[in-house]
């Protein structure tokens, strides 16, 4: 457990960093909306998922199949830089800057060739193929703030490369980003809800972390997307950490009140429930909720005596840790609502593996308010690494392929025998 004197520090800087990466965030989807020439989300959809298409049947190997008792969030990352990264920077065009941080300037590459080894198991390849093969005429769904966005990117440029020029597309329409794999009939999407419920900061280029309000019991809205969706990826965390305390409203929005973090959250989440319960059909979609991504902000939590953060680190963390960004309140509430929901949750627990990496954050070869960082600024990475989100490829690959490991197992409980 941190001392006092620490959690009063880490209080103090927390909110400086997150504001930070948060406006960040933002000038990010100004920039995609920028590219994007339509206005209309209605202008999107053509029937994924709802029409006939001839689905052929994944063949599984050994190799696919994952022990149904193996917890592939307990292991260690090892290095292996035969067999990744998975994809490079130059051979996927859907990455953007904020992530391609070897592009960006940074001097190695050791970042992109661990790999995760779970204690007990193995996790199956990643086939891109495979994949799209599952997801023929459906849609999956990102749900979630910029880390989520992440994890989405990650996915495209996992699959991508594998479908023809002129068969694949991506669109901007704020709040969503949609990218389509035409002979599948399939996309795999992305929708801005760093709260999960309405709020304030919802439009997807006029927001600010300084000014959060949170409506912890709406979410109809966004759900009339998410509903049309057949596979649901939610995660939503660092937004809600900026301050201990936060404004929402339950009941009139007029009724605005300040309410610890961690109550709201757990309010919001319990809305949340309640919509997938009442909105889900188990029997042709499925949820996943992504448990929080860790920051590494603070170098004195696995290197005492020090001052520093990320930047310059090149190894993963070995041994047991935890740090203090990641808040076990929080873990908890999500484990007690998803507990209690009536429809089957999928829980992908990737916090303490990603723990381990403080070596893969963007630090300071990222951009900020749309423009890579000066010399001057990357001089100075006390106050402008990037210690939250990660370079891509990198560790959001790993959450993708166990993603992809439960679609495959969910394939195999569904599908006749082969």
């Amino acid at each position: 457990m941190a001392l006092p004197s620490i959690d009063r520090r880490i209080q103090s800087l927390f909110p400086v960093a997150l504001a930070s990466f948060l406006i960040l965030g933002t000038a990010q989807l100004v920039l995609d909306a920028m590219k994007s020439n339509h206005s209309q989300i209605q202008q999107l959809f053509y029937s994924v998922g709802r029409e006939e298409h001839r689905r052929l049947p994944v063949v599984l190997s050994k190799e696919d199949r994952m022990d149904e008792g193996c917890n592939v969030f307990e292991g260690q990352w090892v290095w292996d830089n035969k067999s990744y990264p998975l994809y490079t920077e130059e051979s996927c065009p859907y990455l953007v800057k904020q992530v391609t941080c070897q592009r960006n300037g940074r001097p190695d590459s050791l970042y992109k060739n661990w790999r995760w080894q779970p204690r007990a198991c193995k996790l199956p390849r990643f086939n891109p193929k495979k994949l799209l093969e599952i997801l023929r005429g459906k849609r999956l769904m990102f749900v979630g703030d910029s880390i989520q966005r992440g994890q989405f990117e990650s996915l495209v440029c996992l699959v991508q490369s594998v479908i023809p020029d002129g068969k694949k597309s991506l669109e901007r329409i704020p709040p969503m980003k949609i990218f389509k794999a035409k002979e599948y009939n399939a996309s795999i999407e992305y929708y801005w809800a760093p709260f999960i419920t309405e709020s304030i900061s919802d439009h997807a280029t006029n927001h600010t972390v300084l000014k959060r309000l949170v409506r912890l019991d709406s979410i109809a809205k966004h759900g009339e997307e998410w509903k049309k969706a057949d596979i649901l990826v939610f995660e939503s965390y660092v937004w809600w950490m900026y301050k201990p305390t936060i404004n929402a409203t339950y009941g009139s929005n007029a009724n605005v009140k300040e309410y610890n973090v961690t109550a709201a959250y757990r309010m919001a989440l319990e809305t949340w429930a309640n919509w997938i319960d009442s909105n889900i059909n188990p029997q042709t979609q499925k949820v996943l909720f992504m448990s929080m991504s860790p920051t590494h902000l603070w170098s004195w939590e696995w290197k005492p005596g020090s001052d520093e953060n990320c930047f310059n680190e090149t190894k993963p963390i070995q041994g047991p840790y935890w740090g203090t960004g990641s808040n076990l309140e929080i873990m908890k509430i999500v484990g007690d609502v998803l507990r209690d929901l009536k429809i089957d949750v999928k829980f992908l627990n990737i916090t303490q593996l990603s723990e381990f990496r403080k070596d893969a954050h963007t630090s300071v070869f990222t951009e900020r308010k749309g423009k890579l960082l000066t010399k001057e600024q990357r001089s100075d990475p006390k106050t402008y690494a990037d210690c939250i989100h990660w370079c891509l490829p990198g560790v959001p690959d790993t959450w993708n392929e166990i993603l992809y490991a439960y679609l495959l197992q969910d394939y195999r409980k569904f599908s006749p025998p082969q």
